[in-house]
């Protein structure tokens, strides 16, 4: 199983439509995939809906997506804590994440991706080391959640294609 987590809470995110592109193109090439939508979630605390949260979807999952907006230079602490709250040893150690950045800057969450890398490997975690930063998003994925332009639909699909081989 591998999960995509939409890593902010913010209402109607353009990180939520970038995770659901890729659980789209995730679903059409392995078939087992889900979606972790942080709006609206209690995550920051170890009550009943982050153990369901973390008992359907990160202790089952064998891969992990992570969909990270840029907020002041790194990512959103309702990531991070909803990470905390979790059973590290269950939900995380031994796995494989992917990163994907999203910024309206030209950045796309560069040094965010890396904050996050940091993080993965003291978990245990093996990151794919193709991190795609998605910059100036509003240019490169519509108000639908569609890409823009071939060129970044194809590095998307490249990035799949090598998590999938991971």
């Amino acid at each position: 199983m591998i999960t995509v987590i939409a890593g902010t809470n913010r209402k109607d995110s353009m990180t939520l439509k970038v995770a659901t592109l890729y659980h789209k193109l995730l679903s059409a090439m392995y078939g087992n995939v889900h979606l972790l939508n942080l709006e609206g979630k209690a995550v920051w605390e170890r009550g009943d809906e982050m153990k369901q949260i973390e008992a359907e979807m990160l202790i089952p999952a064998e891969k992990i997506v992570l969909v990270m907006p840029e907020y002041n230079g790194s990512f959103p602490g309702i990531l991070k804590l909803m990470m905390d709250n979790s059973d590290i040893k269950k939900a995380w150690w031994n796995k494989k994440a992917m990163l994907v950045g999203v910024a309206d800057g030209r950045a796309g969450n560069l040094r965010g991706m890396d904050h996050m890398t940091n993080i993965l490997n003291y978990l245990h975690v093996s990151v794919l080391y193709n991190k795609v930063p998605i910059s100036r998003i509003t240019e490169e994925i519509s108000d639908e959640g569609e890409v823009m332009k071939p060129a970044t639909l194809k590095v998307i699909e490249t990035q799949i294609g090598e998590f999938l081989k991971f």
